[in-house]
């Protein structure tokens, strides 16, 4: 099968790699769609992801959705030609070769963890791993294409319980890749008040105005000294001068919080002065597996309602042979979201 291999930093390949077995939980999937993850793949790509700096060869990719084609005499929740959202491959059955999720075969291993529960084995012991709950299946009536954005907006929607959101809150967003965009588009679905949003680039910010943001800055824009009482700052970025540049613009009580992985950093400072006297400061560096999990149940009720669609953050498709021109777009910051094909 087509496997995406990282060879070493920068150096992406497309390799031949064993189907892989599915054991008595899992099921095997048949990859159709994947997207790449900007900035976890793109970190992985160049060897800057904590614990994987030196892991070369491995192979990439977390965000795909397929039909089930095998199932586990033990799995319950995955039927064959249904779909499963999150597939990963660990083991390679390659001599040298790692995982970086995997999640880019052409096969893939879903792991029925509600089954594992209801038997008493979720737990390392018996191989399983928390990134297991997110493996789901997928409803009929929600089409690929579709579900292939739901390892993205589940992750961000997730995040608004891990952020402690609530709805008509006002909030600011730095960065309008794919997690600020969806941080906008989710926002105004889940009933957010005020959403403005930092980015250098007009296109993003159309984008964001599109999705409902009411309000879009460059990084230099002297009104975004006149904003004050937010209720949270969001950092969609991962630059720890932001949490600086937001003390002063939320309110007493408020919120700080950074979405995503600050790579290689050990320690950052916070100018309390900046500030008012209470504030809250969130790391989410890695997803609450449980809110992700649940997050699921409303997208896809969006999705159904016509308010929400892939093609709304798709920007750019390649074939998975051409994996290393949807790395270079996506390095060239000409893309919001690129979705891969399978044969």
């Amino acid at each position: 099968m087509k496997t995406v291999s990282v060879t070493s930093p920068g150096v992406v390949e497309v390799i031949d790699t064993p189907i892989p077995k599915p054991g008595p939980y899992q099921a095997l999937v048949k990859t159709e769609f994947a997207c790449v993850c900007n900035s976890t793949d793109s970190e992985l790509v160049h060897g800057r992801f904590p614990g994987m700096e030196k892991a070369f060869p491995f192979a990439l990719g977390h965000e795909s959705v397929g039909t089930v084609v095998e199932v586990g005499d033990k799995a319950k929740n995955f039927k064959i030609d249904g779909r499963a959202v999150s597939g990963l491959h660990f083991d390679l059955e390659v001599d040298g070769m790692q995982s970086g999720w995997g999640g880019f075969c052409e096969y893939v291993l879903a792991n029925d963890h509600e089954a594992m529960v209801a038997d008493g084995v979720a737990d390392e012991e018996h191989g399983w791993f928390e990134c297991y709950e997110i493996q789901t299946p997928l409803d009929d009536d929600i089409a690929p294409e579709e579900a292939v954005l739901l390892c993205t907006w589940r992750e961000v929607l997730g995040a608004f319980r891990d952020f402690h959101l609530n709805p008509g809150d006002d909030i600011l967003i730095y960065g309008a890749g794919p997690v600020g965009l969806s941080f906008v588009k989710l926002g105004r679905l889940f009933g957010l008040g005020w959403i403005g949003i930092i980015d250098r680039h007009p296109e993003k910010q159309a984008k964001a105005k599109e999705f409902g943001a009411n309000a879009v800055f460059d990084r230099d824009d002297p009104k975004l000294a006149e904003l004050k009482n937010l209720d949270a700052v969001i950092d969609a970025v991962g630059k720890p001068e932001i949490m600086n540049s937001g003390l002063p613009m939320i309110r007493r009580g408020g919120s700080l919080c950074v979405y995503g992985v600050m790579a290689g950093l050990k320690e950052f400072t916070i100018n309390n002065s900046l500030a008012d006297f209470n504030y809250n400061i969130f790391i989410h560096q890695w997803p609450t597996r449980l809110y992700e999990k649940e997050a699921q149940g409303p997208l896809c009720d969006w999705i159904r309602e016509g308010k929400l669609s892939s093609s709304e953050f798709i920007t750019h498709t390649f074939d998975i042979d051409d994996i290393d021109q949807a790395l270079k777009a996506v390095a060239d910051r000409k893309v919001i979201k690129a979705l891969l094909t399978y044969p």
